[in-house]
């Protein structure tokens, strides 16, 4: 999102991070037909004469076919089946998912592209449906639908849509779930290391700063990214400090004391957000609300969330959106993100070269949401999705 400093009316707007998702990050396919969507409606004339709205304003986004490209990637490294001659993909989802539409059209997308099949299952179903043949360690599926003595389907890559929200693991039996499928030999999107690679907790240490010299200003300056990318100018490091947002701990660490006095203190607390270990949206508490849901909760809980700076959007703009078949006008801010893919080979170790097989961009997903609206998860019904436009 864009930035502006609250404390400095003269600076320039800036770009921030607000997340790195690594499991189900959704509405490619979606992303895709909104895109579609709006170069259609320019072309009926329906945006009448808006200068800034042509047909090279409004770019294709190829998120649909790059996240296909992905998958098919993933399957083609997988190489021949060692125990069956029929290879395909896993679509892993939720029981009742609602973004069924989303995900269809990356199934369709890389059976028509690539010839590659694909099923689905739910999470709850890994035991019922899925086996680890004994000795390879392939990840066989039966599908209910064949008889008993049919071949079943080896799976080359097991797409994660489920696995990330708590209400995934309910029973033991969800964790030997998740188990079998890591024990597979089926390559993973993603595996358990890269989902957990994504969580808060992770980019909060990724952001760490040095120690602050007031409990109320904390310096941007980190100390853990450079281990990371050791071979890295100390200019690159600093553009990449400035993407970040401030992001600190609530543990009993230095600077997670000072954190706790900022979020404890309800005027400093109006700058900040509390996240918790959550993905899918719906899940933060925000300025005010913050002191008051710290004191509701056990002190040693507080550790399991991370605070973050407010990001400050320059100039809202007044917009429409259609959610719900219903046309909202206001104000409105956008949430841009950017999708790619990457496989590797981690028993290849990452000092050998061609370690890393992909690693590119895959399309965009821009989010539009009512400026007063502190959410933007658009399944959580915060956000609408939508496309870009490019002005000079």
């Amino acid at each position: 999102m864009v930035h502006v400093d609250p404390s400095n009316a003269n600076a320039a707007p800036d770009v921030h991070q607000v997340e790195f998702n690594t499991i189900a990050s959704s509405f490619g396919g979606l992303a895709t037909r909104v895109s579609q969507m709006h170069k259609y409606l320019y072309r009926i004339g329906a945006y009448g004469d808006a200068p800034y709205i042509n047909e090279f304003s409004l770019p294709d986004n190829p998120a649909l076919t790059g996240l296909a490209d992905g998958l098919a990637e993933g399957h083609k490294a997988y190489g021949e089946g060692v125990v069956s001659k029929e290879i395909a993909i896993l679509f892993l989802v939720q029981d009742g998912e609602r973004n069924t539409f989303d995900q269809r059209s990356l199934e369709y997308s890389i059976l028509e592209r690539y010839n590659i099949k694909s099923y689905r299952i739910t999470f709850s179903e890994i035991p019922l449906l899925t086996t680890l043949h004994h000795t390879t360690r392939a990840l066989l599926y039966h599908p209910p639908q064949r008889p008993c003595t049919s071949s079943p389907i080896e799976i080359s890559t097991v797409y994660f849509r489920a696995g990330y929200d708590p209400s995934d693991y309910l029973s033991p039996q969800s964790w030997t779930s998740r188990a079998h499928i890591e024990r597979s030999r089926a390559i993973k999107c993603p595996t358990i290391l890269t989902q957990l690679a994504g969580s808060k907790k992770i980019q909060q240490v990724l952001a760490a700063p040095a120690l602050p010299s007031s409990s109320a200003t904390f310096s941007t300056k980190s100390f853990t990214l450079p281990t990371f990318l050791p071979h890295a100018s100390p200019e690159t490091i600093v553009k990449l400090e400035r993407t970040f947002a401030k992001i600190y701990p609530l543990d009993t660490s230095p600077l997670g004391l000072q954190a706790r006095e900022i979020a404890l203190d309800p005027a400093l607390a109006m700058g900040y957000v509390l996240k918790p270990q959550r993905e899918g949206g719906g899940n933060n508490i925000y300025k005010s609300k913050i002191p008051a849901f710290l004191s509701s909760i056990p002190e040693d809980h507080w550790s399991g969330y991370i605070l973050m700076e407010l990001i400050v959007t320059p100039g809202r703009v007044r917009n429409m959106v259609l959610r719900n078949g219903e046309a909202m006008e206001g104000e409105v801010v956008g949430e841009l993100g950017v999708y790619g893919v990457c496989l590797w080979d981690a028993a290849a170790g990452k000092d050998e070269v061609g370690w890393v097989k992909v690693n590119k961009e895959a399309g965009w997903l821009l989010r539009t949401k009512g400026s007063g609206s502190e959410e933007g998860g658009v399944a959580a019904g915060f956000g609408c999705v939508d496309s870009v436009v490019l002005v000079d």
